[in-house]
């Protein structure tokens, strides 16, 4: 396991000095049924706020990422290349193996202390989701919400995680005295699809109670229906159940986004895919033939189909990051299809 490769990029291998050395690393296992068959490697960052390269597509500068890998086992998760930089496996070892930052909140209060720190946009969940399984027993996001608070530094999370809940009440608090946005991804309503490709996360009506729930205590939430998943998702029943539940639990906004493959998540999607979905093979690797991102006509075809449920039932499609309330980035040359977000 190469931890010299963690740098301070949680999007991009760099040439950047280590954030921690080996020396700095306890691996645990807990023999609990929820955390049966998962290793746990805490790590003392020496660096928590991490800056989106600039090439990126995404519409945020700084992260924040307690996390790497995901015992959500999303099979389309973009973020499993990132665990090669460690050397570690990008299928089951990135579902499996868990790097908890444990001094995260610490060290982010340090940095946001600093006269360096203009008090920019935080998102959180963006590499992996920030409330999976892990936090349960971490307790990582209180502090980092509440370092947060203390700066009225505003911030954005991302989640699939019902955990979210257990922290309403600092929440509640730091949308008092700053700008914070939460959003709920749910691609889908159909549990047979949620049970294969998403078998680690709570149930698509779970996570819309979360939305129900933040909307109750008087914080909108928006949902990410991502990703869309061709032939398995995309038909126009699973659609509109789909945008009718979002609209049933009160989400202030809809951003379609369709699956993209990138290298490592490709890979392993892909034979996911020839298990489950044979017949779909040959059609994946039609429609993706250009790169991981399915094609514009396919992106413009799911948005334009879902913006129209959105209206029917009374939310407005909106652009994606709009839920988390960023500042417009410099403009860009007009795109017309959507991008989709790191998940969870």
């Amino acid at each position: 396991m190469r931890w010299e490769n963690l740098t301070d990029s949680d999007h991009a291998r760099a040439a950047d000095p280590a954030l921690f050395g080996a020396d700095a690393v306890t691996t645990r296992t807990f023999d609990t049924p929820e955390f049966r068959g998962i290793t746990f490697h805490e790590v003392r960052a020496r660096s928590i706020l991490n800056r989106v390269p600039g090439a990126s597509r995404m519409p945020f500068e700084w992260t924040v990422n307690p996390y790497r890998g995901c015992t959500h086992a999303c099979v389309y998760c973009f973020a499993r290349k990132t665990h090669s930089y460690l050397d570690l496996d990008t299928g089951l070892g990135f579902d499996s193996q868990i790097v908890v930052k444990v001094n995260a909140p610490e060290l982010l209060r340090r940095q946001l202390a600093s006269r360096r720190w203009q008090g920019e946009h935080v998102a959180m969940g963006t590499n992996v989701d920030c409330y999976q399984r892990a936090e349960g027993r971490y307790r990582l996001m209180p502090g980092i919400i509440e370092a947060l608070t203390e700066r009225a530094n505003p911030f954005s999370i991302l989640t699939k995680g019902t955990l979210i809940l257990r922290d309403l009440e600092p929440l509640t608090r730091a949308a008092r005295v700053t700008d914070v946005g939460i959003s709920v991804s749910v691609g889908f309503t159909d549990h047979d699809l949620w049970r294969t490709v998403e078998p680690g996360t709570p149930a698509p009506e779970r996570r819309l109670e979360v939305v129900r729930t933040l909307g109750e205590h008087g914080i909108g939430c928006g949902v990410l229906m991502a990703p869309v998943i061709p032939f398995l998702g995309d038909e126009p029943a699973q659609l509109r159940a789909t945008v009718r539940a979002i609209a049933a639990a009160g989400a202030t906004s809809v951003t379609p986004l369709v699956l993209h493959l990138r290298p490592g998540a490709r890979e392993w999607f892909m034979a996911w895919l020839g298990r489950h979905h044979p017949h779909l093979v040959r059609r994946y690797e039609r429609l993706y033939a250009e790169g991981a991102y399915a094609p514009k006509w396919y992106q413009r075809r799911i948005t334009r189909q879902v913006h129209d449920l959105a209206r029917e039932y009374g939310i407005g499609p909106t652009r994606a990051g709009a839920p988390r309330r960023i500042a417009e980035p410099p403009a860009q040359p007009v795109r017309d299809d959507p991008v989709q977000l790191s998940l969870i």
